[in-house]
């Protein structure tokens, strides 16, 4: 166990044909809070499961447009904070001279849950945020039958999940199918992030040609980030929500939701799932 698992005892208690009583040992997904602090400021504050915290910083300056590319930040690390014992549960970035200071809006809270990225953000609008790249002339076109053996690749590559079956997963994939990364977390957005923080750092936006797979619904949020990544084609093994729709055809992303073997729903951008 690592400090993304947590072991408690519990009490299992079966009413079926064999009722009985019983005391055993479960492993649970850890929960924590991360702060985010930009030029020393702190910037935002959200649960999530340990690991992968730089990956998650920088995913959600991505996303939330404060950065573009990797050169934008000179140093991002993980600090001490105040608790005792040291949880190193703050993320300390610091941006490059040319990057505008994040804009502090008092209308929009940057506070997020494990459940809800934009919970207190005053509008949609607020968070409408322009994606520097243009998926509309992606040529990308993945066959209907890799798409749907893309959710039990993820599932097998989900081994915290295993322990505790209490993290979301999102993975990103080439348009061969190869799973070229995946990140877990109780906060299906932080998952998200940690996955586009580390295509940052590692140099490989815009994600044309790339597939994201998430393992619960496809939010508003997570399609924004998508888009704010340069992915073209999003997929949920859940439903997705109207604004998920409509910004998915705004932005000339193809959606993909229910994405259970062997069905899958094409909401936008159908021309890219071939038969």
């Amino acid at each position: 166990m690592g400090r993304n698992t947590a072991r408690r005892t519990v009490v299992s208690i079966d009413v079926g044909e064999s009722p009985g009583v019983r005391r055993h040992p479960d492993e649970l997904a850890a929960e924590e809070p991360l702060e985010i602090r930009v030029r020393k400021q702190p910037l935002a504050v959200t649960m999530r499961t340990p690991g992968h915290d730089i990956d998650l910083a920088m995913g959600f300056l991505l996303s939330e447009g404060v950065i573009g590319k990797a050169d934008d930040v000179v140093t991002a690390q993980l600090c001490a904070g105040t608790d005792t014992p040291n949880t190193y549960n703050v993320v300390d970035i610091v941006l490059d001279p040319h990057v505008p200071p994040p804009v502090t809006d008092p209308s929009r809270n940057f506070y997020t849950t494990s459940s809800c990225g934009v919970c207190g953000k005053a509008s949609i609008d607020a968070v409408r945020t322009r994606s520097l790249f243009d998926v509309t002339t992606d040529p990308l076109e993945v066959p209907a039958r890799l798409l749907a053996d893309l959710p039990g690749k993820l599932r097998a590559a989900q081994r915290t999940f295993d322990r505790t079956g209490g993290l979301h997963a999102a993975g990103l994939f080439t348009a061969a199918g190869e799973l070229l990364v995946l990140r877990e977390d109780v906060g299906r957005h932080n998952a998200v992030d940690k996955v586009l923080g580390w295509a940052l750092r590692e140099g490989r936006l815009p994600l044309a040609g790339h597939v994201l797979l998430v393992s619960g619904r496809a939010s508003f949020e997570l399609t924004q980030k998508a888009w704010m990544a340069g992915i073209p084609l999003l997929a949920a093994v859940s439903a997705p929500s109207t604004l998920a729709v409509e910004l998915a055809e705004e932005a000339g992303m193809t959606l993909v939701g229910f994405l259970r073997e062997p069905r899958m729903n094409v909401y936008s951008g159908a021309q890219r799932v071939t038969l």
